[in-house]
């Protein structure tokens, strides 16, 4: 396995440099920013001692909000991308620093005061000259273990569509890439032991681990803050300037197929153009929360299925027929000013899945066979489709399934709880690459109860206007991929653990599409 560790980071080395630096970035803009807001509120309530209780009390409880609750909070007020992610971090990193400058300022031996006050010092020159320098060591440690840990957290990053090494985890969930998944976790473990050995360099180096012998330096003390912000500005503006002219923002949802249909799309734009695409893989929540985000301009494209839109973001409860495929991009237009571009081929339906010798024990051809054993069986699916709309609660009233359990996972962890018993029924997209295993049978939706999921590209109807050889590449992708053709791409992503990237540049080459 570490073999295959090493490998994977040395065959890929540019994406995961790349992840590396995003993660650094937006670590480092939340750790200045946490220091900078903590240090204020450590030193105000350290001068007006009754407003400390309340302060630190309201800063403790952010810190105790789970952090996938405290990004869907934010995902509602700054939208999709690093902001979110950095504001985040940003309140779980307070707490240290707030509590350590006030423990630090307000436990000097009050002797060293006195003296000071006796030598004339006013009240501004007590904290700067006095109260500072000697808390100083005991911030310091507070920083130092808070660059630790926001390093550690900025992995859940991914998950709102920001950039770091929680990508490279997140992908190998999703795509049942354990090598994958294991790479980003070493990776963020040893950035983050790394950054811990470095600041302790730097204490030692200004003396505060020898804070008994010797005072620290008060220039080395303020140059070392002095780098630490200027390294967080520097990534500031590195961060800001992410997108430039003749460059698109794509998402893509967090599935496998998500992943190779923005390749498959960037890859058939960048070889015919002269624009530039940066993909935002594995936005968690998906179309709810991708929609809102191209609404606002942070992003300009994204694969998508009818079915959904019809649902999700329209909200028309009446059933969708590809028939009223006009009405919905109509609706799009009117609506949001969106279009559907480049229709690819292939319909992408929901189904469900048990074990193959289960359903043989027992007869299971379709939804309802389940009926009458659902009573003992445990159901599983990923997040989003125990909220849908077309999800898990219409569908059990319709069939009359009354599983014994529901279990929400990752869409990356489903299949191997099925294997191993965990869960006895998923559900499942027709093209999932996994689904093809001979272990698993797929049964019949006899209700018709799911519509049809035709995947298509929503697009922001001004980057077509700004850009028409935008339009004239995505045309050349439309009807391109089968159903067969893409349960075989996800099967090569997720069985034979090829790359997106490789999968989607083969599939391109092959069709002919980049040139």
């Amino acid at each position: 396995m570490l073999q295959a560790i090493f490998n994977e980071i040395a065959q890929n080395f540019s994406f995961f440099l790349s992840l590396t630096i995003d993660h650094l970035v937006i670590s480092g803009i939340a750790v200045i920013i946490a220091t900078l807001i903590g240090l204020l509120l450590g030193i105000a309530i350290s001068e007006r001692p009754a407003f400390a209780d309340p302060v630190i009390s309201v800063v403790n409880v952010a810190y105790t909000i789970p952090s996938i609750a405290l990004l869907g909070i934010f995902i509602s007020i700054t939208g999709i991308g690093n902001t979110t992610a950095i504001i985040a971090l940003t309140v779980y990193a307070l707490l240290p620093v707030v509590r350590n400058t006030y423990t630090g300022l307000t436990e000097i031996d009050p002797s060293i005061i006195e003296a000071a006050l006796a030598m004339g010092h006013t009240p501004g020159q007590m904290l700067w000259r006095v109260k500072l320098p000697l808390a100083a060591p005991v911030i310091f440690s507070a920083v130092r273990n808070m660059v630790t840990m926001t390093i550690a957290l900025a992995g859940i990053a991914s998950f709102v569509g920001a950039g770091g090494l929680g990508v490279a985890i997140f992908r190998g969930i999703t795509t049942n890439n354990k090598v994958l998944l294991l790479s980003g976790s070493i990776l963020i473990a040893l950035l983050a032991l790394f950054c811990d050995w470095l600041l302790g360099l730097v204490e030692r180096q200004i003396g505060y681990g020898e804070q008994v012998r010797r005072r620290p330096s008060s220039g080395k003390r303020w140059l070392a803050f002095g780098l630490l912000l200027l390294l967080g500005l520097g990534g500031a503006l590195w961060a800001g300037s992410g997108q430039g002219e003749g460059t698109l923002e794509m998402a893509s949802k967090p599935t496998t197929e998500g992943y190779i249909l923005a390749e498959i799309v960037a890859g058939a734009i960048e070889a015919n153009t002269d624009l530039k695409v940066n993909i935002s893989h594995g936005i968690a929540g998906g179309t709810g929360n991708i929609h809102p985000a191209i609404l606002k301009g942070d992003f300009d494209l994204y694969p998508e299925y009818t079915g959904t839109a019809w649902q999700v973001v329209l909200k028309d409860q009446t059933p969708y027929q590809e028939t009223r495929f006009e009405e919905l991009k109509e609706r799009y237009e009117e609506n949001y000013g969106l279009t559907w571009r480049a229709m690819l081929g292939f319909n992408n339906t929901y189904t469900l899945a048990v074990r193959s010798d289960y359903a043989t024990a027992n007869g299971l051809e379709s939804f309802s066979d389940l009926a009458p054993l659902a009573g003992d069986l445990v159901f599983g699916a990923n997040y989003d489709f125990f909220e849908r709309e077309d999800g898990f609660k219409p569908l059990t009233e319709i069939y009359g399934l009354h599983f014994k359990d529901a279990l929400d996972m990752d869409r990356g962890l489903v299949y191997e709880a099925l294997f191993k018993g965990e869960i006895d029924v998923l559900s499942v997209f027709t093209t999932d690459g996994q689904a093809s295993d001979d272990r698993i049978k797929t049964l019949k939706d006899d209700k018709q109860f799911y519509p049809s999921y035709q995947a298509g590209l929503v697009v922001r109807q001004d980057r077509l206007e700004e850009y028409p050889q935008l339009g004239r590449v995505l045309d050349r992708l439309a009807g391109q991929i089968s159903e067969k053709e893409m349960a075989q791409m996800n099967y090569a992503v997720e069985v034979d653990k090829e790359s997106p990237e490789t999968v989607a540049q083969a599939f391109l080459k092959k069709k002919g599409l980049l040139n």
